[in-house]
């Protein structure tokens, strides 16, 4: 993982081995005792560190009694749990990173533990609540059994990670990761994208159980915002779930529906009414899976997300083959319509066959030209990949005997 870690520049022109970054607002009951503590267990284990807290609009004396204890503070306006860590962030003189919050939940008398865990090689080491031992009154039930063992279950199948608590608020990890994570989100959903990106660059990730303690003060968590938002990044993250499954599962219900409506199952007064149920089906699970590769597209190719499926369909797949098949599936609906343009001009429309018919050749001919139209939409957000595998293609030395490069699949 070495090659990943660019480190940012130091705020401060004296590092040092350990920041402890707490953010606070309105923690005037607790922010002293949090400082204190981390200060006093990172002397007694030998470990030259700061704490620095992040005061996001106190109104209470918050900062005072913080510096007073002995952090180094900072201010930012922009409200924001997320907000106030980035400015800590930024700030931080340590070579690691110790994230807790000021509020008395969390024993920062552990951060020698975190701090060990990364000294053995760990990029990433995660506070397990859960594995733990949470005091009577620390976390409410809603919370303890419902809200975090859903969304982490969901972390933890999105992005193959294997954590317990995936919302605990104290973590530590390698203050050189903050360039290659480039962390965005100003919220309480930090602590998701924080572990995602952490997942997707492939860092070493590690739980070690900790006390929770109830807070002091007033709790500035809103429940079912903060979930939707924490739920929102985790599927804006995972195209796969939030398209490409849906999608699929749309579209293989599509295609039964439509196979039952064609056979003696259903009586025939039902068999119009299945067939349209599936070319609905059908229609909208094609424009989901389009979707879904749009924005793996998209991640893999602007973003500098790594996509191992995608670039292997990508070269064995080309934006000609793909606009073949969509032309033959338009022309094939093309057809069925036109049969049944013909019985019409005929005068021998033959009622729910010839209906059939007309339902059965709009849906492929709609899926058709989606796909086709598809097609060039990949075509324009690769543009830019192209344009870069040129300059690096033309910027290497000449070599006749090399092979020719292959054209970009899909655009």
């Amino acid at each position: 993982m070495e090659a990943l870690r660019t480190p940012l520049p130091l705020a401060d022109a004296s590092p040092c081995e350990v920041t402890v970054v707490l953010p606070c607002l309105d923690e005037a009951d607790s922010v002293a005792f949090c400082v204190r503590q981390a200060t006093e267990a990172m002397l007694a284990a030998g470990l030259d560190g700061e704490v620095v807290v992040v005061d996001n609009g106190s109104s209470d004396g918050s900062p005072s009694l913080a510096a007073a204890a002995g952090a180094r503070v900072i201010h930012e306006q922009r409200r924001g749990y997320g907000s106030a860590y980035l400015t800590g962030f930024a700030a931080a003189r340590g070579r690691y990173i110790v994230m807790a919050d000021a509020d008395g939940t969390y024993d920062l008398s552990d951060v020698p533990r975190f701090v060990s865990e990364l000294h053995e090689g760990a990029d990433l080491v995660m506070g397990s609540r859960l594995r733990g031992r949470i005091a009577p009154g620390a976390m409410p039930w809603l919370h303890r059994r419902i809200g975090n063992p859903l969304l982490t279950g969901l972390l933890n199948v999105f992005c193959s990670t294997r954590v317990s608590d995936a919302h605990c608020g104290m973590r530590a990890f390698r203050r050189s990761l903050l360039g290659p994570l480039d962390l965005q989100t100003t919220g309480m959903e930090l602590a998701s994208e924080h572990l995602i990106r952490s997942a997707k660059l492939g860092l070493e990730i590690r739980e070690i159980p900790i006390h929770y303690s109830p807070r002091l003060g007033e709790s500035k968590l809103e429940t079912f915002a903060d979930g939707w938002r924490h739920l929102r990044l985790l599927l804006v993250h995972s195209p796969t779930w939030l398209f490409l499954i849906p999608g699929l599962v749309l579209s293989v219900l599509g295609l039964v529906s439509g196979v039952v409506a064609f056979t003696p199952v259903l009586d025939e007064s039902r068999q119009l009414h299945g067939l349209i149920l599936a070319a609905i089906l059908a229609i909208v699970g094609c424009q989901v899976l389009q979707f879904g590769v749009f924005a793996r597209s998209f991640a893999a190719w602007q973003l500098g997300g790594r996509d191992r499926l995608f670039e292997r369909v990508r070269r064995r797949v080309s934006l000609e083959s793909v606009l073949l098949a969509g032309a033959l599936v338009s022309v094939a609906g093309l057809a069925l319509l036109l049969v049944v343009a013909v019985d019409l001009a005929r005068g021998s429309f033959d009622g729910l066959a010839d209906e059939k018919l007309a339902v059965s050749g709009l849906a492929v001919f709609v899926i058709g030209v989606q796909v086709v139209f598809a097609s060039f939409l990949l075509s324009v957000l690769g543009l830019r990949r192209r344009h870069s595998e040129a300059l690096a293609v033309a910027s290497e030395p000449a070599d006749d005997a090399a092979e020719p490069p292959r054209p970009v699949a899909l655009g």
